[in-house]
């Protein structure tokens, strides 16, 4: 008896963004910068802020119960719980495990991890191939990020760039395809080009490390913004070839909401009209892991996206990490 090829579809999307907006006219006010800077080197007009009782899971729970509500299944129908994060809620436990609890499902298993920006597609990877397995059916994949609450801002060139934000998928088993094609990659020799000095087992927390600024994001901004762009692009050919497609045929173009200038660069190299690029970084800014599923969300529910199209997502994160994938809704 022939054994019938188990897919995954994405069913429920969902995201939420604080709503405190803080513009660039708002930074001018306490970091050495300015409107016209900000916008012509990034594309970022404001970012969203969460107050101080905020938390990465509680962003992730209300993308989280958008998604499940537009997915229509009950929440006890949900196998895994998938968290991309780079600012956890704590050390541990995860913050995946939180969500799970006040979701209140009962029939999961949950966990984070953390490929910096690129950490929702990981996770989009990890539940694909759980499905694909038989493991489980349904699945819940988050992008939740409070960023703001580690930036130094006596940095200019990084304390403008980020925001807090999450978005959420929830994945079902299908008989047709829904990820297309999805690939992940990293290259730990540029490790040191973004990332957080203190807070892990290398350098933890002391008068120190707090004076010293350690415990918030470092970035080569130049570094990073050259490899992202030729990464990005030879992955986003890769994934047409593996995939037997054409760009003309891809319905929008969703990249990682970074900087302006790189998904310009991406896009003319591929040679995709602009019609066909969805951005949104002068709204939100970085929002890291949350940045490609609030794009995503965003994208569905302004009537840009429709059942059947195709969407080709790809992002750039720390590790350095990058990732993409090909997806018919």
């Amino acid at each position: 008896m022939e054994t019938k090829a188990i897919f995954s579809k994405v069913i429920g999307i969902g995201s939420y963004a604080p709503e405190e907006r803080l513009t660039n006219i708002d930074l001018e006010k306490f970091v050495n910068t300015s409107d016209e800077w900000i916008k012509k080197r990034t594309g970022i007009e404001e970012r969203r802020r969460v107050t101080k009782d905020m938390a990465t899971s509680d962003l992730a729970l209300y993308a989280s119960r958008k998604a499940i509500e537009m997915a229509g299944i009950d929440t006890q129908e949900i196998d895994a719980v998938i968290l991309g994060t780079a600012f956890p809620d704590y050390m541990f436990p995860s913050t995946a495990c939180i969500v799970q609890k006040r979701l209140g499902l009962k029939n999961a298993f949950a966990y984070d991890l953390n490929a910096g920006c690129t950490g929702f597609i990981y996770g989009l990877m990890q539940a694909d191939v759980f499905i694909k397995s038989g493991k489980i059916k349904t699945a819940l994949v988050i992008g939740a990020e409070v960023i703001t609450k580690f930036l130094n801002w006596n940095d200019r060139t990084s304390c403008v760039l980020f925001g807090d934000g999450a978005g959420a998928v929830v994945l079902r088993a299908d008989n047709a395809p829904g990820i297309v094609n999805i690939e992940i990659k990293s290259d730990g020799v540029f490790a040191d080009l973004l990332y957080m000095p203190a807070g892990g087992s290398k350098l933890p927390a002391s008068f120190d490390t707090v004076n010293n600024n350690l415990h918030t994001v470092h970035l080569k901004g130049k570094e990073v913004f050259k490899i992202a762009v030729n990464s990005l692009t030879n992955l986003a050919i890769e994934l047409l070839k593996k995939s037997k497609m054409k760009c003309n045929e891809i319905d929008l173009f969703i990249p990682h909401q970074a900087n302006k200038r790189i998904i310009d660069a991406v896009a003319d190299k591929l040679g995709l009209n602009q019609e066909k690029v969805f951005i949104n970084i002068h709204k939100y800014g970085n929002t890291s892991a949350a940045s490609i599923p609030i794009a995503l969300d965003e994208s569905f529910r302004a009537n840009m996206l429709k059942q059947g199209d195709k969407v080709l997502i790809t992002a750039f994160g720390a590790g350095l990490t990058w990732g993409g994938a090909i997806i018919k809704l």
